[in-house]
């Protein structure tokens, strides 16, 4: 059996990447198996070979059956010169397959190639992952660290990183040298000011905030909403902590029944929740109530991945995912493309949008 560069699962290459790696197999072997190929990338036979029947449709090599073989016309192959970038991420399935996307679409035109690494939100899974990226040789990194470790303990690591780093969806400034390094993150503060000032429109004098405050984005939502209570001359309500595990439907359901007790006992009728899974949790049981959605309760979901498709869809606070993706590949990009003359870091913050639905009771629309 032949043996070709492996990577783990948990490194898995996106479509151009994969495409690029099976035309350089061809190149050195003048042939592959689909199989070999498939677990030397720790993907499914399946994606193989339907990347080997895109690459046979545009003519840059010959399917047989199998595999493939060189058709010996390197005319149209990505370059062989790609900057190999890493992207390590918490989750491929919720949040980051967007922003995962925005980087896929302008790494081709930026000679890059991406190897994802998928950490969850494990300190040393994180590290683990950022090793083997290095060990394959990439010359930069967009990473999401992991919020269960200070500031001050990651500082010194990311410190320690022999390649230039963007950071996605994180900032640290717990040391000079951390405040140096690039971030690019949704500015959540905003968006939960967003969500408030909304709501004060539509004519509710209490609003309630409903979040998971074990997730990383928590802190900056709490602190925009308490921002625009303030700054709106709201009355204050008590903040409902909301529980982390959402895969465990009865401990959610108990927390969106205390939730909607406080807000009838407190005359409220609009809540802000984070996250989607929390906000159509706390919407379909208001419903078994009896209460009608928008007119006895009002929902606004923070984070616009799933809510769209709950039984009233709803209005929902969208971070520009796609244009994380984007921006955060140009940055780092541009960090490598000016080694010799650096700018000065960055820290970039994008205002998500208030995507309007059903929920509320306002006009639809798609941005404000």
């Amino acid at each position: 059996m032949r043996q070709y560069r492996a990577f783990t699962p948990e490194l898995t290459m996106l479509p151009h990447a994969r495409q690029e790696f099976l035309l350089r197999q061809l190149a050195l072997h003048g042939s592959v198996r689909a199989a070999e190929v498939a677990e030397s990338m720790g993907v499914s036979a399946v994606t193989v070979r339907r990347d080997i029947a895109e690459l046979a449709d545009q003519g840059q090599l010959e399917r047989v059956h199998g595999g493939a073989l060189s058709t010996g016309n390197t005319a149209g192959r990505p370059g062989a010169a790609r900057t190999l970038i890493g992207a390590v991420v918490p989750s491929r399935t919720f949040y980051y397959p967007e922003v995962l996307q925005g980087m896929e679409s302008v790494a081709a035109p930026m000679h890059a190639r991406i190897v994802l690494g998928v950490a969850g939100y494990s300190t040393e899974a994180v590290h683990s992952r950022v090793d083997r990226l290095l060990s394959l040789g990439v010359k930069g990194l967009v990473l999401t660290t992991s919020h269960l470790q200070s500031p001050e303990e990651t500082a010194p690591w990311l410190a320690s990183l022999p390649v230039p780093v963007v950071l996605l969806e994180r900032h640290n400034d717990a040391t000079r040298e951390a405040r140096e390094i690039d971030s690019i993150r949704t500015d959540h503060s905003y968006g939960a000011m967003l969500a408030v000032d909304h709501f004060a429109e539509l004519g509710h004098s209490k609003v309630a905030l409903a979040v998971d405050m074990w997730t990383p984005t928590a802190p900056w939502i709490r602190a925009g909403y308490l921002k625009a209570i303030e700054q709106l001359g709201l009355d204050t309500v008590p903040i409902t902590d909301l529980p982390s595990d959402v895969n465990n439907m009865q401990e959610v359901s108990e927390a969106a029944e205390v939730l909607l007790d406080a807000c009838l006992a407190a005359d409220v009728h609009a809540v802000l929740a984070h996250s989607d899974h929390h906000a159509i949790q706390i919407a379909e049981i208001a419903q078994l109530r009896g209460l009608r959605i928008p007119e006895d309760l009002a929902v606004i979901s923070y984070d616009d991945v799933l809510v769209a498709h709950a039984a009233v869809p709803l209005t929902a606070v969208t971070p520009p995912r796609l244009e994380l993706g984007r921006e955060a590949l140009r940055m780092l990009m541009g960090r490598l493309d000016g080694a010799d003359e650096p700018n000065p870091p960055r820290h970039v913050q994008l205002l998500p949008r208030l995507t309007i639905r059903e929920s509320c009771g306002g006009s639809v629309h798609h941005g404000q």
